[in-house]
């Protein structure tokens, strides 16, 4: 029989199996310990603590389903350590690599807008050149208008990349304890 624990990982809450729990605590102090970023590795302890959860509620089932040691190394493993490395715990899975398919997800760039950062946003998504994303708008809105209501409508819709795990999905790669830090706003 095993114990199962109540936690709250990036604002929601989880069963976790009490293996599965000391190991993700471990990992957090770990974590913690090498990113060496003073007052602001609270920011990237937050930005990592949603981004695990993310990746569990992506992983269950269920809310009532409990989160094992598997799933939590599985998570560790994907996610590394601050300075890219893998966390040498004694629990950490053997041969596992991380998911090389990453979708990517339609965000507003905030880094490089000129007006809302839909075209930027867009050129991300779409994995093509940020000018010739911005040259046919341009086009657009001088052939009809169109243009025009197309940047407004993505611009009241689609939300803004303002967390480095948002940032880490609109450029397509998975959202690493290195990426997360690279793409953190607290830099």
């Amino acid at each position: 029989m095993k114990k199962v624990l109540n936690a709250g990982i990036g604002g929601r809450s989880f069963i976790m199996d009490e293996d599965a729990y000391q190991r993700l605590d471990r990992y957090l102090d770990r974590f913690r310990e090498k990113t060496r970023m003073g007052a602001q590795a609270k920011d990237v302890m937050e930005d990592l603590e949603q981004r695990i959860a993310e990746l569990f509620s992506e992983s269950l089932k269920s809310d009532q389903e409990v989160v094992n040691l598997t799933l939590v190394n599985k998570v560790i493993g994907q996610l590394g350590m601050p300075d890219g490395t893998q966390d040498d715990d004694d629990f950490s899975p053997a041969g596992e690599a991380p998911p090389q398919n990453q979708t990517r997800k339609l965000y507003r760039d905030p880094d490089s807008r000129i007006i809302g950062g839909v075209c930027s946003g867009l050129s991300y998504y779409l994995n093509t050149d940020l000018v010739l994303v911005r040259v046919l708008l341009a086009v657009a809105f001088f052939v009809g208008g169109m243009g025009f209501w197309l940047y407004i409508i993505l611009w009241l819709v689609v939300p803004v990349a303002d967390t480095a795990v948002r940032k880490c999905e609109m450029r397509g790669i998975p959202a690493t304890a290195e990426n997360l830090r690279k793409y953190s706003i607290y830099k």
